[in-house]
């Protein structure tokens, strides 16, 4: 099995941003936690511009992609159209419970076209998702 984990803009923040939404541990600390605990080949890439994204998901030769979109969730209609158009599933995670955030974080572009979404677990998400590829044959 080999898995994708997209993070969008400001993710590459975690640990130091808004600790009392997001903790204070840093993703690379987690994904090395993940990469540990699971069998399987985890890939990651973190972009702040919507256009990389939407190339990374393009080029995916990956069995699954996790991906947080970050505030691209709420405005982009690209990274819509791109899981739309992809074969490889999406997953998409938030660690924060983005329905009990402001108004605008309540709409997704993104749940409509992913195969299922982890909300409000915190860093626990991604590796929920990880189970979910790891058990869904």
């Amino acid at each position: 099995m080999k898995l994708l984990i997209i993070n969008g803009p400001n993710l590459n923040l975690l640990g130091a941003r808004e600790e009392q939404i997001y903790g204070n541990r840093s993703f690379s600390d987690y994904l090395n936690e993940l990469k540990e605990e699971f069998d399987c080949h985890i890939d990651y890439f973190q972009s702040n511009h919507e256009g990389e994204i939407i190339d990374e998901l393009q080029n995916s030769d990956h069995d699954g992609i996790i991906l947080n979109a970050g505030g691209f969730t709420h405005t982009s209609v690209s990274i819509r159209d791109c899981i739309s158009a992809i074969k490889v599933p999406v997953v998409e995670v938030h660690i924060s419970n983005v329905a009990a955030r402001e108004e605008f974080r309540h709409t997704s572009l993104i749940s409509p076209v992913a195969v299922g979404c982890i909300i409000g677990l915190g860093l626990e998400g991604y590796r929920l998702a990880i189970h979910y590829y790891l058990n869904k044959r």
